[in-house]
């Protein structure tokens, strides 16, 4: 269903421009069945030139109604719809990815986070003004609800996502998502005393999409959680 939504959204100027073409095409047949029953002399002939008229009634009628729905779709729905339901991308969906809930394989990932140095101390792929995180900071002791900061705001912007995972690791696991661009203010909240995330070393990531479903270079912050 998505990638229809997004088929009859992003191929919209087309679709208008078939539309219209198969709209004239209706019109010209509709008239020239008009001229046919106008100089039609025998029953025959009339009756041909009705059936005439009448498919071409009928191509205009599914014509309007499908320039109707594609109206409909474009204009009305398209901008209420959830950016990650407008864009088809390869990530995960990360405004209905449960935030607390994990299966038991992801649970058992998120034991190998171990205590000890960290392994990184400075922050990968961000850019400034665009896509970064300046709180936490690299190397960040965290515990219990912290405040992420940072910048989310790129050309075309979409939306983004914070997530995590243990360092070392590739599997991500989304924290949370927003659909409007942040200069220098705050993402959102990360619950670190959640029970299924032990202490340890983990990355932190920014993940920013345009409205092409283009996903850019996430911005890595290395951080460790504290015991409580």
């Amino acid at each position: 269903m998505q990638a229809i939504l997004n088929f009859f959204i992003r191929y919209s100027p087309v679709i208008y421009f078939l539309l219209v073409l198969g709209f004239l095409v209706g019109l010209q047949r509709f008239i020239q069945a008009r001229r046919e029953r106008r100089e039609a002399v025998y029953g025959l002939e009339q009756e041909i030139a009705n059936r005439h008229a009448a498919r071409a009634i009928t191509a205009l009628s599914l014509v309007a109604f499908i320039f109707l729905g594609e109206f409909v779709l474009t204009v009305i729905l398209a901008p209420n719809l959830p950016a990650s339901l407008q864009f088809v991308t390869p990530t995960i969906n990360p405004l209905i990815t449960p935030t607390d809930t994990f299966s038991p394989a992801q649970l058992a990932l998120l034991q190998t986070a171990t205590i000890g140095p960290t392994p990184t101390v400075a922050a990968s792929g961000c850019i400034p003004g665009q896509i970064s995180i300046t709180s936490p900071k690299p190397g960040d002791e965290l515990q219990g609800k912290i405040t992420i900061q940072g910048t989310a705001n790129i050309p075309n912007f979409a939306f983004f996502k914070y997530e995590y995972a243990p360092a070392g690791a590739g599997t991500w696991f989304t924290i949370e998502a927003g659909r409007t661009a942040i200069q220098d203010g705050n993402l959102g909240i990360w619950d670190t005393s959640a029970s299924d995330i032990p202490p340890g070393d983990y990355q932190l990531r920014l993940v920013v999409v345009d409205n092409q479903g283009n996903e850019l270079p996430a911005c890595i912050v290395p951080v460790r959680i504290k015991a409580p």
